[in-house]
C-alpha cells in the first residue's frame, strides 16, 4: 500500500497552503505546458489518477468530457474534491494506485499529475492504465524529474582516517527515497528517465512527447523565484498513446 502522507494533519495543512492548492491549475507553473499535450476531450470518458482536490476533473468537464472519475488514496483529498464539485458527471473514489483495477477498455483518456513518483510498482500501474483505455486513446502524466528526486551530492562522514566523501542518492541507483517536504519522512520512488519510458513501451504504449519542464522567460519575469528551476528540471511531462 502507498504511504498515505496526505491524510497526516501536518502535511495536509501545509499542502493546502501551496499556490497550486489555493489557485488550482492556474497556480501550477507547468500547467500551460501540460495543456499543450492534452487531446480533445469532448465526449471522452476520463480517469484522473491522484486527483487531489479535483481541479483537473472539473477542468475536463468544462472542456467537454462526458464523464470523469477522480481517484485518490487520501480521504482528505477526496472529501475536499467532493465538497467543491457540484457536477453529476464527476465521480470521486478513494483508491490506492498500487492496487488499482480499471475495467478493460473503459476510458478514453487517462491523466495523472505528480502522483507517479509515489508509486513503487510503476509497471503494474502502467499495465492497468493500458488495459483500461480504449485503443488509440492517450495517457498524459507528470512526475518529479528523476534528476530532481535523486541529485548526486557529497556527504561528509568521519572515521578513524578522517573525513571521507560518500555519494548520496546516486541517479542510477533506483528505489525509495525518504525526504522532508512539508513534513518529515515523505517516501518517493526514484527511477531513471529510461526506466519510466521503457515501462510505458513494454506495456504497449507509444511515447508521443517527453518534456523536461522549465519555466518560460515570461514566467520568470512574473515570478523571479522560478529562476532557480533552470538549474535542473523539476518536472517530467510525458504524453503516450495506446
Amino acid at each position: 500500500m502507498s504511504q498515505n502522507i496526505y491524510d497526516q494533519s501536518e502535511f495536509f495543512t501545509a499542502y493546502s497552503r501551496l499556490p497550486r492548492s489555493v489557485h488550482g491549475l492556474a497556480g501550477a507553473p507547468e500547467w500551460p505546458a501540460i495543456q499543450a499535450l492534452l487531446p480533445e476531450l469532448t465526449g471522452k470518458k476520463v480517469v484522473d489518477l491522484g486527483c487531489g482536490f479535483g481541479w483537473f476533473c472539473r477542468w475536463a468537464r468544462e472542456h467537454g468530457a462526458a464523464r470523469v472519475l477522480g481517484l485518490d488514496l487520501s480521504e482528505n483529498m477526496i472529501a475536499r474534491a467532493k465538497a467543491t464539485t457540484q457536477d453529476p458527471g464527476i465521480a470521486y473514489e478513494i483508491a490506492d494506485l498500487e492496487q488499482l483495477e480499471l475495467p478493460e477498455g473503459t476510458f478514453d483518456f487517462a491523466y495523472s499529475s505528480l502522483a507517479i513518483h509515489y508509486i513503487q510498482d510503476l509497471g503494474r500501474l502502467v499495465r492497468t492504465v493500458y488495459r483500461g483505455l480504449t485503443p488509440g486513446s492517450h495517457f498524459v502524466f507528470t512526475t518529479e524529474h528523476p534528476i530532481f528526486m535523486a541529485p548526486t551530492r557529497p556527504d561528509w562522514s568521519a572515521d578513524d582516517e578522517g573525513l571521507r566523501i560518500w555519494p548520496l542518492n546516486q541517479y542510477l541507483v533506483e528505489g525509495p527515497r525518504t525526504t522532508d517536504w512539508l513534513t518529515r519522512g515523505v517516501i518517493k520512488h526514484h527511477r531513471t528517465l529510461g526506466t519510466t519510458l521503457n515501462t510505458l513501451i513494454r506495456a504497449g504504449f507509444t511515447v508521443r512527447h517527453v518534456e523536461e519542464w522549465q519555466p518560460s522567460p515570461e514566467q520568470i519575469a512574473r515570478h523571479p523565484e522560478l529562476a532557480e528551476e533552470l538549474d535542473r528540471p523539476m518536472f517530467l511531462l510525458v504524453a503516450a498513446q495506446r
